[in-house]
């Protein structure tokens, strides 16, 4: 139910650590000094990630796909309240981009709303894999709105996501379920959130990201819950609870793991939250993924890595190529 961080990653993974990492790296450089540290944290997020989907997917069973995420995002908005109090030293709601944060909100929602009804009808691991494309996703939609240029290996690595997606799907054969295109069009949400944090980057601080996402969040959902409302029991609510807090942990573990390693070093560990939601949709829901989940999602992983790669190499030759011009400075 909440976006991996791998894709995460991917811009921030950016997630909402971007705006935070930037900032943090003008102001206290030697926090990307400890790349273990990093990859021990998200590592450790992915636990959370995992486990709030497996948890959504329990639910879904007994809840609307909308309850659900509306119990999620009043868990992340009461978690958020201290910054929404004026005069609290962590207030957060001054923003010079309000229509932008807002946007950012509802396709952080739509990305949450589709993925949990994909989980009704799919195996997590399938959903799952489908999800991690969103990096794909932000390497087209980067060139529009960010101005940025894409090499043809990139492109390449990205075509090889898409195969992956492909296999996983099979698209016109027996095996297809139309409810396959939910975890498609949330990486698509995924990834236009995204792509809307890194145009905030360096503007807006984290705390006042996940503000106005909360905020958003419930205000969308509490106007659609009555007309699919149903009377959850003790026991769903108390699941709901947990979906809340593990996922709105899980992202904030995110943004302390971009403070202490650069994203292009974290994908590759994101991947992990493959395994997690594997194994405990196998123990939980007896699903096995099939050998075509399993290979279009090696696909998929093998684009992000790559794509990861050439980030960092990227970001190498910047710095160089700074280094060399800063003595004329």
């Amino acid at each position: 139910m909440t976006p991996p961080p791998a894709a995460a990653v991917r811009l921030d993974s950016a997630s909402l650590p971007l705006p935070e990492k930037k900032s943090v790296a003008r102001g206290a450089p030697a926090r990307a000094d400890h790349p273990f540290k990093g990859i021990a944290l998200i590592l450790a997020s992915t636990v959370f990630l995992g486990a709030s989907d497996v948890t959504a997917k329990y639910l879904s069973a007994t809840l609307p796909s909308i309850e659900i995420a509306w119990v999620r995002f009043l868990v992340f908005a009461l978690i958020m309240v201290p910054s929404m109090l004026p005069g609290s030293p962590l207030y957060a709601l001054r923003t010079k981009n309000l229509g932008l944060q807002l946007m950012r909100g509802a396709a952080l929602l739509g990305s949450s709303l589709f993925f949990i009804s994909g989980l009704r009808f799919l195996p997590i691991a399938e959903a799952s894999a489908t999800g991690f494309v969103a990096p794909l996703f932000v390497t087209a939609l980067s060139i529009f709105f960010l101005g940025e240029s894409v090499g043809l290996r990139r492109w390449i690595a990205t075509a090889v996501g898409l195969i992956g997606v492909l296999i996983i799907l099979r698209p016109g054969s027996g095996a297809f379920h139309p409810a396959a295109v939910f975890p498609l069009v949330s990486a698509f949400a995924w990834a236009c959130t995204l792509i809307m944090t890194r145009m905030m980057s360096g503007k807006e601080r984290a705390v006042t990201t996940m503000t106005y996402s909360s905020i958003a969040g419930v205000c969308i959902l509490s106007a659609l819950v009555p007309s699919v409302w149903v009377t959850p029991s003790w026991h769903d609510i108390l699941f709901g609870i947990f979906i809340g807090v593990a996922s709105t942990a899980g992202q904030w573990i995110v943004v302390l793991a971009f403070r202490y390693a650069d994203a292009s070093v974290l994908a590759p560990f994101s991947y992990s939250q493959l395994l997690w939601v594997s194994m405990l949709g196998f123990l939980i829901f007896g699903e096995v993924p099939d050998i075509w989940t399993v290979t279009g999602a090696a696909f998929i992983v093998a684009s992000g890595l790559y794509t990861a790669h050439r980030e960092r190499l990227r970001r190498s030759q910047l710095l160089e190529m700074d280094g060399e011009l800063s003595p004329n400075a």
